[in-house]
């Protein structure tokens, strides 16, 4: 059973392997964390803007191929829907993707592991935890 969900800026300190606290997390929850879809285009759009697009693909590859991507379906849209619409009452929109990871890891009942807590954090109802 999964219990957690990375968002990309994780995902990129795992790679580089640091900060060693988040490394050390990572090891910690082996076999409980997965990544959404849409991260993993975050992370291609990433390789493919790069200077070395060939490498860098290889080492997405090797990361991803150790967890689970989740699939971004209608109960994670319905769940952005809602997250968008509360927050542009409240004044607080925040960016198009972190909203889909937002509605996605909600809508999973998942903990989003993430370093944007500023925005992240005016999402109702989403369980967040930062391992930095």
């Amino acid at each position: 059973m999964f219990s957690h969900m990375l968002d990309t800026n994780m995902v990129i300190y795992v790679i580089k392997r640091r900060p060693f606290e988040v490394l050390e997390m990572f090891n910690q929850h082996a076999g409980n964390m997965v990544i959404s879809s849409i991260t993993y285009a975050e992370l291609i759009h990433g390789v493919e803007k790069s200077a070395r697009p060939a490498a860098n693909s290889r080492v997405i590859d090797d990361f991803v191929s150790r967890l689970d991507i989740l699939d971004y379906g209608p109960k994670a849209a319905a769940h952005y829907g809602n997250i968008r619409s509360a927050l542009e009452r409240q004044g607080t929109p925040i960016g198009v993707n972190d909203l889909h990871i937002a509605g996605h890891a909600r809508s999973e009942g998942l903990i989003l592991v993430s370093n944007n807590m500023r925005e992240f954090e005016r999402v109702e109802g989403l369980r967040l935890e930062n391992w930095l």
